[in-house]
């Protein structure tokens, strides 16, 4: 009778142990597709924050923290990764053909370097922050365009210089290395011309994303 109460305690404990490995896959699953959940529209700034309500609380968190309004940190995500977050910079080829190596190690919704993202998670504390979570990306879009400000005097109004400095760094930005590239001030003048559109969107929908009840209306 002792033994058979050992063999079913046994059995018992690996059927929870069963049941705890079900239910963390489960969740890791359900966790990776709500972070790959695109919103339905990404070219207005109300649909994509109305459809990722976490989205809008963490760009308004990383805007208090700050200082750089929220629509233009999220003109940045926009051109940086179309707000995929596992984006990466494209593959070079090999003799025209073979994919090879890719172009940097940038990473994420806010395609931050390994040595700058290190350096963020240095300067903030945050050692546990991850590059494909929405939360800590758009923090780091915060803090980088908080540095850009103190160091080179760039206004956190200032999309178009904001972006530059975000792509070239602030030493690069210092020295116009923009300049010398065409391609880049175009997708600066887009985020420019992004963030201010999605501004004057916000203005007419912020009232009720700030709405504590919006769940329980139809």
């Amino acid at each position: 009778m002792q033994r058979f109460s050992r063999k079913s305690r046994r059995s018992g404990g690996g059927r929870i142990w069963l049941a705890y490995l079900m239910v963390g896959t489960l969740w890791f699953a359900m966790s990776a597709a709500y972070k790959s959940k695109m919103p339905s529209n990404t070219e207005d700034i109300c649909t994509v924050f109305e459809d990722r309500r976490d989205w809008y609380q963490a760009a308004k968190d990383s805007e208090a923290r700050w200082g750089t309004p929220a629509h233009i940190q999220m003109a940045i995500v926009q051109q940086e990764s179309s707000f995929r977050f596992n984006a990466r910079p494209p593959r070079t080829s090999l003799l025209g053909f073979i994919p090879w190596k890719r172009q940097s190690n940038a990473y994420g919704f806010a395609q931050a370097l390994d040595g700058t993202w290190a350096r963020y998670q240095k300067d903030t504390g945050r050692g546990s922050a991850d590059r494909d979570d929405f939360d800590d990306a758009i923090d780091f879009i915060g803090w980088y365009t908080n540095l850009s400000n103190q160091s080179e005097g760039i206004s956190k109004w200032d999309p178009y210089n904001q972006y530059l400095a975000y792509h070239e760094g602030q030493a690069g930005w210092r020295r116009g290395t923009y300049n010398q590239k065409g391609w880049l001030k175009k997708a600066a003048k887009r985020v420019d011309t992004r963030a201010r559109q999605w501004g004057t969107q916000l203005k007419r929908c912020e009232a009720g994303l700030n709405d504590i009840f919006w769940m329980f209306r139809s």
